[in-house]
């Protein structure tokens, strides 16, 4: 009883905001840009703040309106965009991960095409042509990204490898698991795990490494199967490592997930390079030397990607503002503005690789490499519409309970063809 009057609360406080936000809008002034996000933690407020400084140094009489809505990593942002959009009230521009997250929006007519913004920008010459087919959808662009982040990273302590004799992560989860054995013996945990979007990042991870770039691409466009032999064997691999973590006591949240390795009780964790900031900022460890990172098993040479990118809303009061946003997102100045302050790397592969260093200097490297071959992330979005990435979760957390991979692969096959 109590559980569905909160989420009724819940329900209201989102309208009043909503509501709230509209009333503010449309009391505004041809002479200002309200740029929505959920850019409120360490580090990206910063960043924000330094681009919209910049975006008004270069616009005079134009004042930048941080729409920013925290909590809920994001979910209550989204849940308030949600309804100015159903309202036909939009910011001059908001926030999504760059890729299929943003294909409900595109279908139902809300963001603008920016194929000629492309081009005028000269865009597709400076970011990779790998990160250029993820942001298209139906031949057309629709958004600006700002940054890159890495999803398929494995992070440990040199020290602890050191102490248990382990020469070096493994290269493969087969070598994991085999690594499993002598790190139980010494009365630690194989690999840390945290709630259920981690758990999914973790799969993205070893399917990743167990079916290599091509055929993980080609699952989840739908040319390969879920009951295809090698994605059973993934899920298979997938379980077993699994059973090497701690999923019964599994953290709350990401940063206690990290927590665990470097306190000492666990030995790897896969997570994502905002885990850099963590380390450094917050726990004040070392790059190299208290604290390390390597490709997850099986994917070195690929870069599984996200990115925070930009759009122009249909019906945004102030589309030529907008515009000129969108192009301080793409810009060099825009992009070295906010990265190293949020702890993410330029998506273009043009900018001052002199303002990045620690992991962000390796992460840069690899980035701009033309041999690195890249992939987008399906638990942040890029790779999976958002009614597609519902069924996933909801058919991964029986998995974690029951360990039914055949249903799995079964449900998020056919949920597959429903969610297209």
């Amino acid at each position: 009883m109590w559980k569905g009057r909160l989420a009724i609360v819940a329900i209201l406080a989102v309208s009043l905001l909503a509501a709230l936000s509209m009333f503010t809008v449309r009391g505004a002034s041809d002479d200002q840009l309200e740029v929505y996000s959920w850019w409120t933690g360490p580090g990206e407020e910063e960043g924000l703040a330094a681009m919209a400084k910049s975006f008004e140094a270069a616009n005079p009489g134009v004042r930048f309106v941080n729409a920013a809505v925290s909590g809920g990593a994001g979910s209550n942002a989204k849940a308030i965009l949600a309804s100015r959009l159903l309202a036909n009230d939009p910011p001059d521009s908001y926030q999504r991960h760059a890729g299929l997250e943003l294909l409900d929006d595109v279908r139902s007519g809300k963001v603008k095409d920016l194929n000629d913004l492309y081009r005028q920008q000269g865009w597709a010459k400076v970011f990779p042509k790998g990160l250029v087919d993820n942001l298209t959808i139906e031949n057309k662009i629709y958004a600006v990204p700002v940054n890159i982040h890495r999803a398929n990273l494995l992070w440990y302590s040199p020290k602890a490898l050191k102490e248990l004799g382990i020469a070096a992560p493994p290269k493969t989860w087969a070598e994991f698991l085999q690594q499993a054995e002598v790190i139980k013996a010494k009365g630690k945990t194989p690999l840390a795990v945290g709630p259920e979007w981690s758990q999914k990042h973790l799969m993205e991870t070893v399917l990743l490494g167990q079916l290599g770039p091509d055929k993980y691409e080609d699952l989840f466009a739908g040319g390969l199967s879920w009951l295809a032999p090698d994605v059973a064997d993934a899920l298979n691999m997938y379980a077993k490592v699994l059973a090497e973590s701690d999923v019964k006591s599994a953290a709350g949240d990401w940063q206690p997930q990290l927590d665990k390795v470097f306190s000492g009780s666990a030995v790897y964790t896969v997570m994502g390079d905002w885990s850099s900031s963590y380390l450094e900022q917050s726990k004040k460890l070392q790059f190299r030397t208290d604290y390390d990172v390597v490709a997850s098993p099986g994917s070195n040479g690929v870069y599984d990607f996200l990115s925070d990118s930009f759009t122009l809303p249909t019906g945004a009061r102030r589309p030529d503002l907008a515009r000129k946003w969108l192009i301080e997102c793409g810009s060099p100045d825009g992009q070295n503005l906010f990265n190293p302050l949020k702890g993410s790397i330029p998506a273009r592969t043009d900018a001052d690789a002199a303002l990045y260093k620690g992991y962000l200097e390796w992460a840069l490297q690899q980035w701009r490499d033309p041999k690195t071959r890249i992939v987008g992330s399906l638990t942040h979005g890029v790779v999976a519409n958002n009614a597609y990435n519902a069924e996933i979760d909801s058919a991964l957390g029986l998995f974690v309970q029951h360990g039914d991979e055949g249903k799995f692969a079964q449900t998020v096959e056919r949920q597959f063809r429903e969610t297209q």
